[in-house]
């Protein structure tokens, strides 16, 4: 069985930082892909950044420049260093991870339980 947690939420001053961490655990033999998510009330969930097994990157318009995802391949785990943040990036913040339980098993998403940021005066 596989599980997926975040941790780093929380609140901060618009202009600040914070950094998410994701942690997989459980039957794994590798993860293609770990991305971040987040979901406001009301709008649909938005994919914020992914990072390949050998460290390709992408970010979704709005945090390019801002937003860092970087993973360790060794521990299986994720990283989103949030710099200059702003009242729009105010949401649930979800870890997600394409992976498989062996070599000839195929791939399967899996989601963490998702970490509140708010930023805010």
């Amino acid at each position: 069985q596989v599980q997926l947690v975040e941790s780093g939420g929380g609140l901060v001053q618009p202009g600040g930082s914070l950094r998410l961490s994701c942690a997989a655990s459980g039957s794994i033999f590798s993860i293609a892909v770990m991305a971040w998510y987040r979901r406001t009330p009301g709008k649909q969930r938005e994919l914020v950044a992914t990072a390949t097994e050998n460290g390709r990157t992408t970010y979704a318009g709005s945090v390019k420049g801002r937003f860092t995802i970087s993973r360790d391949n060794a521990k299986n785990m994720v990283f989103l260093q949030m710099n200059s943040l702003q009242p729009e990036d105010t949401a649930v913040y979800y870890c997600n991870a394409a992976l498989r339980a062996t070599m000839s098993a195929p791939y399967y998403n899996y989601w963490g339980p998702g970490t509140q940021v708010t930023v805010s005066a």
